[in-house]
Order: structure tokens, then sequence, then C-alpha cells
């Protein structure tokens, strides 16, 4: 069957303007333009719109679902049981949420008392099921089970404090290195102030901190895009973080 962009996006629940701008974008271009100049849209566009739009779902930016749909290698087929992984994984935490704001109610009902650890019990759940999600397997492939199943521990026996102290670093981790990178020198104190941060931060949840694991970490930010992406707000930001944390730790490139 095939579509008009009025149709295709009365049968997908999305506006005919998000359609011309997937087609400028060349993410999701029309099978042909008929004789009266309309974008006609077949199976394959469809199809192809459905991953799209699964993407979308799961947060993946544009400029990423261009270039994974777009990619030689690209499996749809692949592509669909990991979109499947990813729900399940979503409903998941979804349902750890559901159950912590449950038994916040009862408590503020006095039906039941909650301590405050509890509290925080759904999204510690959802920060380390959405890490095991996205790193799972390469941080096994690099540190081992027995590392990662220490630090997974660490997370859900933080405290109230230790879960508020954690996020407040990781917030000034990237206000410092912004500040440290518009002066330019990894050397200087704001820039070796931001790697004492990240240090701060790692130990709550790493049982036991090295040097030589803290600049291990800094340059696999630098290899890896999807960890580049969280410091990267300008172009060099990773690598700064991580010279900074090679002369923090005294670890050479």
């Amino acid at each position: 069957m095939e579509y008009t962009v009025q149709k295709l996006s009365q049968l997908a629940g999305i506006s005919a303007r998000t359609l011309r701008y997937y087609d400028e974008i060349e993410i999701l271009k029309p099978a042909r333009i008929n004789t009266s100049g309309y974008r006609i849209y077949g199976q394959e566009e469809v199809d192809r719109l459905q991953q799209i739009m699964f993407y979308k779902e799961l947060g993946v930016s544009l400029d990423r679902i261009k270039e994974i749909i777009n990619s030689p290698s690209y499996d749809e087929a692949q592509a669909l049981r990991e979109h499947h992984q990813q729900l399940l994984d979503k409903r998941k935490q979804l349902d750890v949420l559901i159950a912590n704001v449950e038994k916040t109610m009862a408590s503020m009902e006095g039906r039941i008392i909650m301590k405050d650890e509890e509290k925080f019990e759904g999204f510690k759940q959802q920060l380390i099921d959405d890490n095991e999600r996205k790193y799972g397997k390469e941080i096994r492939a690099k540190y081992g089970e027995d590392v990662v199943k220490q630090s997974t521990d660490k997370l859900k026996n933080m405290t109230k404090e230790e879960y508020e102290e954690v996020n407040r670093l990781a917030v000034d981790i990237v206000s410092t290195l912004a500040e440290a990178f518009a002066h330019g020198d990894p050397a200087s104190n704001l820039a070796q102030k931001t790697a004492e941060l990240h240090k701060k931060w790692l130990t709550h949840y790493w049982s036991e901190y090295s040097k030589e694991a803290h600049a291990h970490l800094a340059q696999m930010y630098v290899d890896d895009e999807r960890f580049k992406a969280y410091y990267e707000k300008q172009a060099g930001m990773t690598e700064f973080l991580r010279d900074a944390i090679y002369i923090y730790t005294g670890i050479s490139k």
C-alpha cells in the first residue's frame, strides 16, 4: 500500500511537517514523487518510520538514528530484537518506580512506615538498569563481573545523604569542567579541582579507588562516543577532562 504525506502522518500519529523534515534531513525519503509533486511512501518507508519512532521513544537523537539506520551493517530484525529488550527494561524500570510511588502514598496515609533509604530505591534501580543496558557488556569486559557487582551493591546500599551527594557531585563536575575548559589549561587549579571532584564521585561507586583505573576510565570516556557525549558540551572537553585526570593521577598517556 502507498501513502501520501498526509495519510502516513495520520497513520503514524505524527505531523506532516515532521515527515517533511525527515525527508529534508535524509532520515526518511519518500519512495517516489508522483506527477503531481506529492511525496509517496511505500511499505519499506512505513517500516523505516516505525523503526525511527522506536528509537525516538527510547530517547535516541535524530542524528544518532540517522547514523544507525543509514549504516551498511544495519539489520532491521536485530534492531527489533534490541528494541524489544530495551522496552522490556523500560517497563521494568517503570514498574519499580510505580511500586515506589505506591509505597510512598501508603506511607503518607499512615498505613506503613517508609525509611528514607526506601524512598530512593526506585531511582537507584533505574540508574543501575540504565547503566546495564547502555554499558553492561563493555564494563564487564574491561573490569570483570565481580567489580560490576560490587559497584551495583554499593549503589543499592547508598544512604539518602550519599545518594544526594553523588548527584550533587555529578552536577559540580560538569559545571567546574566547563569553567576550567574555558581557561584551557588541564594543569590549572580549577582543572585539578574537576579531577578531584571526579575522584570523589567515583568513590561512591567503586569499592576501591586506584589512580590507574581512574586514568583508564578517563581514556575510555574519549574512546567511546556514548561516554564522550555526556561531557562533550563543547568540542574537546572530554579530552581536556582526561588530560586533567592524567595530571591529577600522575599517569602518563
